[in-house]
């Protein structure tokens, strides 16, 4: 479906190519740590002042400790007669997350207790994490593991967990104020492309086009593994959360699917913002409410901090049949859907960085309009699709220094760009003047 967005003439293209940037990073193996998150962050490091932090093993955070390091070398099923049946070189789905280093013959049925499949989508690697298993395993098709009926089969794992560090970046793109919004993603997971490299695309190029813009607010973008990522960030930023009035967790962007967009746990301007942008862009979509599950919004969202943090995404998690599968690869992701969602948050953005609040320099009855020749400063917006009259009557109205652009909006229910516009004229007509925060 084509964007029908009514946002600002400015040029709304990423400044890179979104699905060549997911292609790039797909083959690389992530985790929660190690080799595959570092190389990941150098590659978003080209195109964004990316600053790269290592946390230590063991390091406290909150209820937390930072977890050991874990990197994968080989995997791999073969016959006794050496034909290799699984292999990690093949798909990096296919070994257990953070499995322990094993090698050795084993039977099938002891085999079978490490084997991860999906009677249910046979053809299809599952992807399988055990982080605090103490554990090893394989990821395989059903159907391929249907075939393996050898009594015995020999078994390499080729990995080390050890002493090392969590590794996580972050870009702050500072504005006029001290306000921020925070924007997250996460750099965990392996090859799966639409959970989550579809947000590492989206918010490389938001990063970079924040970066140029004239801007009020303050951007924070991180990159993070998820939970363990964001509880560190927060362990060691509490001092700035005061300054996060926003926050997008960006994930599943680059689906064809509608947009769903969860809600912050609190009320939030947040909330209200991205429900606008979608409800006037002529695109399906559905807002679904706070739930203490999913993504890294429920870090941002927990009781101590309560930070306005919602999450938007197309796909939602485990709601889509290739979520956790080898199905979610560069087949699954389209650019016009990368494309597009890029589009509806950098309006977002622009919606945020523009509300601000108005008052009327004299609020008493109607100015009047043709005196200042605003009837034909209108028309001319009208042609370009800008401000109605009708639009330019709400501004004024509601300019009494307690609603924001934002409010206005969504009492007349017009779109923002419009109000904006509205307030435009309003103010070089000197009829109107900004509220400081």
């Amino acid at each position: 479906m084509p964007m029908k967005l009514d946002v600002r003439e400015i040029e709304r293209k990423p400044a890179i190519d979104l699905y060549q940037l997911v292609c790039e990073l797909f083959p690389i193996n992530r985790s929660q740590t190690g080799s595959g998150v570092r190389k990941t962050l150098s590659i978003i490091a080209r195109h964004i002042d990316l600053e790269i932090n290592e946390v230590r093993t063991g390091t406290s955070v909150f209820d937390w400790h930072v977890p050991m390091e874990w990197n994968i070398r080989h995997g791999s099923i073969s016959t006794v007669g050496g034909k290799c049946l699984v292999d990690f070189a093949s798909n990096n789905l296919h070994v257990l997350g953070y499995s322990r280093p094993v090698q050795g013959v084993f039977t099938r049925a002891e085999l079978a207790r490490h084997i991860h499949t999906l009677p249910d989508q046979p053809d299809l690697i599952p992807y399988r994490t055990g982080y605090y298993a103490d554990d090893w395993g394989f990821c395989l098709p059903h159907n391929l593991w249907q075939t393996m009926n050898d009594d015995v089969y020999h078994v390499e794992i080729d990995s080390d967990i050890s002493a090392g560090s969590l590794t996580f970046g972050e870009c702050f793109v500072p504005g006029e104020t001290p306000n921020e919004v925070l924007l997250s993603t996460h750099v965990c997971h392996p090859s799966l492309a639409n959970d989550n490299l579809s947000g590492i695309a989206v918010m490389t190029a938001l990063a970079m086009r924040q970066a140029r813009q004239k801007r009020r607010l303050g951007y924070r973008f991180l990159f993070l593994p998820a939970t363990i990522g964001a509880i560190t960030w927060l362990a060691r930023n509490e001092p700035v959360l005061a300054n996060i009035k926003y926050g997008l967790v960006l994930t599943c962007l680059g689906d064809g699917g509608q947009f769903h967009y969860k809600q912050s746990r609190k009320a939030a301007t947040i909330d209200r913002a991205v429900a606008h942008v979608l409800r006037h862009s002529s695109l399906r979509h559905e807002i679904l409410p706070f739930a203490p599950y999913g993504y890294d919004e429920r870090q941002f969202c927990s009781p101590a901090f309560d930070l306005p943090v919602g999450c938007l995404m197309r796909g939602v998690h485990g709601a889509f049949p290739e979520y956790h599968t080898s199905a979610d690869n560069l087949d699954f992701v389209k650019p016009e859907a990368l494309d597009q969602s890029y589009s509806v948050i950098e309006t977002v953005l622009d919606l945020l960085d523009a509300d601000c609040t108005y008052e009327r320099v004299d609020g008493r009855c109607e100015p009047q309009l043709g005196r200042r020749d605003l009837y034909r400063t209108i028309a001319g917006q009208r042609e370009a699709g800008g401000a109605t009259q009708m639009d330019l009557l709400w501004l004024l109205n509601l300019a009494d220094g307690d609603h924001s652009l934002l409010d206005m909006a969504v009492r007349a229910d017009i779109p923002f760009a419009r109000l904006e516009s509205a307030a435009r004229i309003a103010l070089d007509a000197g009829l109107v003047h900004a509220r400081s925060e």
